[in-house]
């Protein structure tokens, strides 16, 4: 049976794109998925920002998708990253997604662009009203300059197959602002790891995650923990990742969790132009962060 936009909820790790020799390494990542799902991830998201999607090719995004769906197998939701500033561009990988069974996607606003508040809304509508699918908006200001304003998100919220957002803005306002606007069935999940908590408390979802590719059972028991009112042992197991969600970020993202992966053996470290591996002292501090947090002897 599908999941429905209620269940896209819980740890939902925005996933890496291995790599290896410069091309998508397609066996680490089915092996990534498998163990996403068998450390209990709520949800997987592929080709988000975490996952490298500006870098990846049309077939190689479509790829890694259609992987992450078929490892799936139905076992959670996959929110597929579908977004673009190009609105015919968006549509198509929408459809796509749609086609290869996605349960979701996730989709960015106008970076680069700079749309206007009426040209984010239309933008959104035409990827809407083009494909019968949920989708979740991705609003990340720091990276695509625009904000989708509160009375946008309010707008679009009355379309009916747009069902929520990843905010990534860290403002701890928003979370309130929206669920007044768009009302209790608007799905919100943080797109910022370190204020997941009060995101939490304030009746978000969820938290689409970076540190939740490395450390994805705490990261599910962390909100387990607040799906049954536990703030407690919400605030006690955050306060233990927190050193972590911190390095993830040491450096431009997603160098530091690649690294953070590669002492896992789940994957390389390597990443794609522009984008650097990390430096020394960035992996210093990962590695310290990871021995911390106790995944790492």
């Amino acid at each position: 049976m599908p999941f429905s936009p209620k269940d896209l909820r819980g740890s939902i790790p925005a996933l890496i794109t291995p790599m290896k020799d410069g091309k998508v390494d397609e066996e680490a990542f089915r092996r990534l998925v498998r163990w996403q799902i068998a450390e209990g991830s709520n949800g997987l998201v592929p080709c988000g920002t975490t996952g490298e999607s500006p870098t990846l090719s049309h077939d190689e995004h479509m790829r890694v998708i259609d992987i992450c769906i078929e490892e799936a197998a139905g076992k959670v939701p996959v929110i597929a990253g579908a977004g673009s500033n190009s609105t015919a561009e968006a549509i198509s990988l929408t459809r796509h997604a749609k086609e290869q069974g996605a349960d979701a996607v996730l989709s960015v606003t106008g970076y680069y662009n700079k749309p206007s508040q009426e040209g984010i809304y239309r933008h959104f509508a035409a990827v809407a009203g083009a494909v019968d699918i949920p989708i979740i908006l991705y609003n990340i200001p720091a990276r695509a300059i625009v904000d989708i304003s509160v009375e946008t998100m309010a707008r679009l919220s009355k379309l009916p197959n747009i069902v929520g957002t990843k905010d990534a803005t860290a403002n701890l306002a928003r979370v309130l602002r929206e669920r007044i606007s768009c009302g209790p069935d608007w799905v919100q999940l943080s797109g910022e790891d370190g204020t997941a908590l009060a995101y939490m408390i304030q009746g978000a979802q969820g938290v689409i995650s970076v540190t939740a590719n490395v450390a994805p059972k705490l990261c599910s028991e962390f909100h387990e923990a607040c799906r049954q009112g536990n703030w407690t042992k919400a605030l006690e197991i955050q306060t233990k990742l927190m050193p972590l969600h911190e390095a993830m970020f040491c450096e431009p993202s997603p160098a530091p969790v690649k690294y953070a992966a590669s002492l896992l053996g789940l994957c390389s470290d390597e990443v794609r132009l522009p984008m650097m591996a990390a430096t020394d002292t960035a992996r210093a501090k990962v590695r310290a962060a990871m021995e911390e947090v106790g995944l790492i002897g």
